[in-house]
Formats: C-alpha cells, sequence, structure tokens
C-alpha cells in the first residue's frame, strides 16, 4: 500500500460523504427514527390492560378485590353486570380478558379452609400476551387473598414458598432486552446500506471503473471506503448507545472498551457484507433490496432479538449461525445487562473477526474478478 494513494482516496470518500447528505443520514438520522420507532412500538410488557370483573357477589369484598385491581399499575379494570356482556366485550376487542365473581364470593372468602374459585378468562389469540395476561391477573388476586388474610388474622403458611428473582433485569422490562438488539440491527443496516447504495452508485456513474483502472491497488480502495464509513458508522454507533441510555433508559454494567472492541469488529463486517452486495447488484435499487434482505430480516427473525435462539429447533439453530448478527446481539445483550462476561464475549468476538476476515476476502476477490 501506498500512504499517499490510500490518504488521496480516504480524502476522495470524506468529501464525497459532505457532498452526499444521504450517506449522512442513514448513518445519523436513520439510528433514531428505527429505535424510537421499533423501541417504543414493539413491547412485550403488559401496561395498562383492559380488564373486566364480573360482580355476580355485590359484595363489601368483591369490590375490594375490584379496587385492588384498579391500584395495579398493570390494569384498567371494568365492570359489568353479567358473563354475558363480559364475553360479548370480549368478543369486541374491548377488554383482553376477565374474572367472574360468583354470588357465593364472600362467603367463600370468609372461610380460610374453603377454597376461592374464581374464573379467569383470557384472549388467546396472541399466546404471549394472554399468558402474561392470566400471570398478573393471578398475582393481582393471590396478593389481594393474602392482605385480606393477613388483616383477618388468618394466615396461612403454604406448605411450598417460591421466592422469585430476576437476575440482570429485576423489573423485567422489556425494553431492557429488545433496546440491545435493535443496536445490532441498526448497525447492521448501517454498515451495509453505506458501502453497498456508494459503491452502486459508482458503478451506476462508471467511476468505479475508472478508479479501478488508477495506480491504486484493489487493496487501498476497499481499506479507503472501509476507514472513512468506518467513522461515520462510528458516529451512529454513539446516537444508537444515547439513544439506548437516555431515552430508553436501559442500564450498562459491561465494558466501554470492549463495547467499542465488538462494535469496531462487527462494523467492519457489516461494511465488508455491503462491498460484498455491490459487487452481485450494480444499481442502487438492487443494492438496497438485497441489503434489507441479507440484513434486516435475519438480524430482526434470526439473532435473539425477538425470539430465543435455544427455542427454535435444531436445524434452524444451526442456520443462524452463519449470521454475523447473532453474535453482536449476544455481546450487547450481556454487556448492557450483565456485565463483561468473558466467556460469552470472546467467543462472539472471534465469530465477529472470522466473519470480517472472509467477507473483506470475498469483497476483493469478486471485485477484482469483475474487471476480467
Amino acid at each position: 500500500m501506498s500512504a499517499r494513494r490510500f490518504l488521496g482516496l480516504l480524502r476522495k470518500e470524506f468529501v464525497q460523504i459532505v457532498r452526499d447528505p444521504s450517506s449522512i443520514a442513514i448513518a445519523l438520522v436513520m439510528p433514531v427514527v428505527l429505535l424510537i420507532l421499533i423501541g417504543f412500538g414493539i413491547s412485550l410488557d403488559a401496561r395498562d390492560v383492559r380488564f373486566g370483573l364480573v360482580d355476580e357477589n355485590r359484595s363489601v369484598e368483591s369490590a375490594s378485590l375490584y379496587q385492588s385491581f384498579s391500584n395495579s399499575r398493570y390494569f384498567r379494570p371494568s365492570l359489568f353486570a353479567d358473563a354475558r356482556a363480559a364475553e360479548a366485550a370480549l368478543m369486541r376487542g374491548d377488554i383482553a380478558g376477565f374474572a367472574v365473581l360468583r354470588g357465593d364470593f364472600a362467603r367463600r372468602v370468609a372461610n380460610p379452609l374453603q377454597p376461592v374459585e374464581i374464573g379467569i378468562f383470557v384472549n388467546g389469540v396472541d399466546a404471549n400476551n394472554a399468558r402474561i395476561v392470566t400471570g398478573y391477573a393471578l398475582g393481582t388476586i393471590e396478593k389481594w387473598l393474602a392482605a385480606r388474610g393477613r388483616d383477618r388474622g388468618h394466615v396461612v403458611t403454604p406448605p411450598i414458598t417460591v421466592d422469585h428473582r430476576y437476575w440482570y433485569n429485576p423489573e423485567i422490562r422489556s425494553a431492557n432486552f429488545i433496546v440491545p438488539g435493535l443496536i445490532a440491527l441498526v448497525m447492521t443496516m448501517i454498515g451495509a446500506l453505506l458501502t453497498a447504495l456508494v459503491v452502486a452508485r459508482e458503478w451506476e456513474r462508471g467511476t468505479m471503473e475508472a478508479m479501478m483502472v488508477s495506480p491504486a491497488s484493489m487493496t487501498e480502495l476497499i481499506m479507503g471506503k472501509l476507514v472513512a464509513y468506518f467513522g461515520l458508522g462510528l458516529g451512529g454507533l454513539a446516537v444508537s448507545v444515547g439513544l439506548g441510555l437516555f431515552v430508553f433508559e436501559v442500564p450498562f454494567r459491561g465494558s466501554w472498551a470492549m463495547l467499542l472492541a465488538m462494535s469496531s469488529v462487527f462494523l467492519v463486517v457489516s461494511l465488508a457484507l455491503g462491498l460484498v452486495i455491490s459487487t452481485v447488484a450494480r444499481s442502487q435499487f438492487v443494492a438496497a433490496q438485497l441489503s434489507f434482505l441479507v440484513t434486516f430480516m435475519p438480524a430482526l427473525i434470526l439473532s435473539g432479538l425477538m425470539f430465543d435462539i435455544a427455542s427454535m429447533p435444531r436445524w434452524l439453530q444451526l442456520v443462524t449461525t452463519v449470521f454475523p448478527a447473532r453474535y453482536y446481539v449476544s455481546s450487547l445483550q450481556t454487556l448492557f445487562l450483565a456485565g463483561t462476561v468473558w466467556p460469552v464475549l470472546l467467543p462472539d468476538l472471534a465469530a465477529l473477526a472470522g466473519f470480517a476476515v472472509v467477507l473483506l476476502t470475498i469483497a476483493v476477490v469478486r471485485t477484482r474478478r469483475s474487471l476480467e
């Protein structure tokens, strides 16, 4: 490599970035839009759930239970005179579920030796949401029964007491789990789109052929683009992490140096992937479509961002190993929520470094072949 030629190519890339607002928008504006839209739009938490209570007893006890639902941050309860009205509201989508308090509810509650029967009916179209609503409803009822028993001196100690402790995410906020994965999603798209679109545009204008017949080597051409857009990608990383920390209030418990190292290697992987895409797609439209297909969909579905990889079929788990986003999502979630856990981070870093070497090699070979 010639240092003089490389610096000239680097200056040419920076001038092109300044003259092309689309590259700056991809690196700095797109992270804000994607994180805010997806981060606030996708939530696995249940908040202000519209829940019905069928009160066939109309007693002080049933009113107290209704008040317990009202005081919960998870529910917005509403009263129904009978189960038929509640079923109609459930079918219309006005409520997500309802509980039925029978006419003998007060009598059963007054007798600590007699079981209390409460029917809970939940819309099961969304299985995950149904499980969450059912669990919250049961928790609210059990908490009310325990408090009422203590007030009356009827404290019944169960044979087994389960003490729940949630490590790394004690509030069980879905944002703490999703937002680090979204940063990986954003960085994947930034890196691939930046290089794929820029190189495709140069193919369309004919400037890429002119650069290749110049004295600059293929290594100098590729390194010039990587270094220039690597700096732009780090700006997108800073914006994404800042949004995660200050807007979504996701804790960060790991090492900043390790975060920078993992992100730098992954950014090189994404930029190299964009270069590979640009060798296949010589138009910006096709390059954008391929970038979305190769980066966004696998990073969203097969990286562990939304779905647990361990719950997937074995053959699909093997498929996920060929997508770099899987290792970056795992590292980000570990750094943000658990800390610097070396047995997790080092294998992920080694896998990403391997992807970087392979993709850069393919980009160099494929670009050279295109001139033959």
